[in-house]
C-alpha cells in the first residue's frame, strides 16, 4: 500500500473507530419505541390531531434520549481488566476472570465481550449491572488447538439509566496464553506415589525391581529371591534383610516426532500429531522419573526443533516448551534427514522411539537400509497409529462389486503394513502399529520392558 492510499483511508479508519469501536448505539428498547411512533401517528390521524401526537411522541423520545446520554458513564469511569492464566491444556475448560471498576457513582448496566482467538470456544456475552465500585465476573472457554494465542481487546457496552442508548468502547488489553497438549496423564503419573501408572483406566506394569544397580536394603518378604539376602544386615537387625536392585540409570531415550502431512490426519477429532505428542511426553516423564536422560527431535521436510539429552523433571518443562506449538506441515516428511541429523548429534547409544505414520515407513525406500545400519549403535522402536478405516473396510461384508474391491484394497494395505513389521522385526527393529486409544499404554510398557531386560 502506498503512502497516498494510506492517507486516503485514514478518514475511513477514523469513522470506523468513532461509530463502531467507540460509538453510541441505540438499544433494542429504543428501536421498539421508535416503531411505536407509527402507532402514535395512526392514533393522531384517527383523533383528528394530524401530526401533533406524532411530533409530541418523538419530542418525548428526544428528551428521554438526551437525559439518557447525560446519565451514561463518561470515558474512563468504567474500566475492565482481564485475569488470564499463562497456560492451559487443549480441550480443557479455562476460567477467565474480568475485573470491572465503576467510578461513575451510579449503577451501570453493561455487556462485555472478550476478543477470543479463533480456535477458542466463544461463550455468551457477560452482562449485568455494575453497582459496586469493583466486581469480578467470569466466563468459561477452552482451546481446541495447541499453540501460543493472543487475547487482544475487550469490548464494553454501557447503558444509561433509561436504557435507550449504549456506549461502546474497544479497550486494548493484550495478553498471551499457551495451549499445551493434554498433560493430564503426565500430571497424574508425576503426582502418584504408587509404583504403577494408570493410563485410560488401565494399569501399566509395576516398575521393575530387577537390575544390576544397587538401590537399597529393605526387609525380606516371601516373594523375594533368597539369593539377594543381605546376611550382614540381617545379623545386625536380627531379621532377614534383602538387597534391592534396579535397572541402571542414566541411559538416553531419544524421541523423534514426525510433523509431516500424514500426521495432520484426524482420528476422532484429534490429529495424529496431538495423540503422538501426548504419548511422547508421558514417555518422557516416565523415563525422567526412572533417572534416564531424554532428548527430542521434531521434523518434517526439515528439522523443526532439537532438544539435547537432559535429566530431571525440570527437563520435562523444557521438552513441553519446545513442542507445545508444533503443527503438522503440508509436505511429505523426511525421516532419513532426521535420523542422519540425530546420528551426528547423538554419539552415545540410546533408545530411539520414532512416532510417525506407517505410510511414511512404507513409501521411503531407503529407510529400511539406513535403519539396519543405525541399529548397530542404537536401539530402535518405530511407532504408528493404526488406521481404523482400514480395519473397518477389511472386515465389512462385500455386498456388491464396489465394496468387494474396496475391501480387497484395505486388506492389501494391511498386509503391506504387517509385511513391513515382520521385515523390521527380523532385523532386530521393533515396529508397533497401535490403535490410538492404546498408544500411551503400549509405548510406556515397551520402554519399561526394555529397561527390565537391560537391553540398552
Amino acid at each position: 500500500m502506498t503512502t497516498s492510499s494510506m492517507k486516503r483511508s485514514q478518514p475511513f479508519r477514523s469513522l470506523v473507530n468513532r461509530l463502531l469501536d467507540n460509538g453510541i448505539l441505540p438499544t433494542r428498547k429504543l428501536i421498539l419505541l421508535l416503531a411505536g411512533g407509527s402507532v402514535a401517528a395512526a392514533l393522531g390521524a384517527l383523533a383528528g390531531l394530524g401530526y401533533a401526537l406524532f411530533w409530541l411522541y418523538n419530542a418525548f423520545l428526544l428528551l428521554a434520549s438526551i437525559l439518557d446520554w447525560r446519565s451514561m458513564p463518561r470515558r474512563g469511569q468504567v474500566n475492565v481488566a482481564r485475569i488470564l492464566p499463562e497456560q492451559t491444556d487443549i480441550g480443557r475448560e479455562l476460567t477467565v476472570s474480568l475485573v470491572l471498576e465503576n467510578h461513575s457513582g451510579q449503577p451501570v448496566p453493561y455487556r462485555l465481550r472478550d476478543d477470543l482467538p479463533f480456535s477458542f470456544e466463544r461463550p455468551p456475552d457477560v452482562a449485568g449491572v455494575l453497582s459496586a465500585k469493583r466486581e469480578i465476573v467470569t466466563y468459561v472457554t477452552k482451546g481446541s488447538e495447541r499453540g501460543l494465542y493472543t487475547f487482544s481487546h475487550l469490548y464494553l457496552r454501557c447503558q444509561g439509566r433509561l436504557g435507550l442508548w449504549e456506549k461502546q468502547a474497544k479497550l486494548a488489553y493484550e495478553q498471551h496464553i499457551k495451549v499445551y497438549p493434554d498433560l493430564s496423564t503426565v500430571r497424574g503419573y508425576l503426582q502418584s506415589l504408587q509404583e504403577s501408572l494408570i493410563v485410560d483406566g488401565k494399569k501399566i506394569q509395576l516398575k521393575t525391581r530387577s537390575g544390576t544397580e544397587f538401590h537399597a536394603i529393605r526387609e525380606y518378604v516371601p516373594d523375594d529371591d533368597p539369593r539377594y539376602i543381605n546376611w550382614s544386615a540381617s545379623a545386625r537387625g536380627r531379621r532377614l534383610m534383602t538387597n534391592e536392585y534396579r535397572p541402571e540409570q542414566g541411559k538416553v531415550l531419544t524421541i523423534l516426532l514426525d510433523c509431516g502431512r500424514m500426521m495432520g490426519v484426524e482420528l476422532d477429532g484429534r490429529t495424529k500429531l496431538d495423540l503422538s505428542m501426548e504419548a511422547a511426553l508421558t514417555l518422557a516423564a516416565v523415563a525422567l522419573r526412572q533417572g534416564d536422560q531424554v532428548a527430542l527431535l521434531a521434523y518434517s521436510h526439515e528439522i523443526k526443533t532439537y532438544v539435547p539429552p537432559g535429566r530431571g523433571l525440570g527437563h520435562l518443562h523444557t521438552l513441553i516448551e519446545a513442542v507445545y506449538d508444533l503443527q503438522s506441515d503440508f509436505v511429505e516428511s523426511n525421516p532419513l534427514l532426521a535420523l542422519e541429523y540425530l546420528h551426528r548429534q547423538q554419539k552415545r547409544r540410546s533408545l530411539m522411539v520414532l512416532f510417525s505414520d506407517m505410510e511414511n515407513y512404507l513409501l521411503e525406500d531407503q529407510l529400511g537400509a539406513y535403519l539396519w545400519r543405525l541399529r548397530r549403535s542404537h536401539l530402535l522402536l518405530l511407532l504408528s497409529l493404526a488406521d481404523p478405516l482400514l480395519h473397518d473396510w477389511s472386515r465389512t461384508a462385500a455386498s456388491n462389486s464396489r465394496i468387494a474391491y474396496v475391501k480387497a484394497l484395505a486388506q492389501r494395505f494391511q498386509l503391506d503394513r504387517k509385511a513391513f513389521q515382520q521385515k523390521m522385526t527380523g532385523a532386530g527393529i521393533q515396529v508397533l502399529d497401535i490403535p490410538a486409544d492404546q498408544l500411551t499404554l503400549t509405548v510406556v510398557n515397551s520402554y519399561l520392558e526394555i529397561k527390565s531386560r537391560e537391553a540398552l
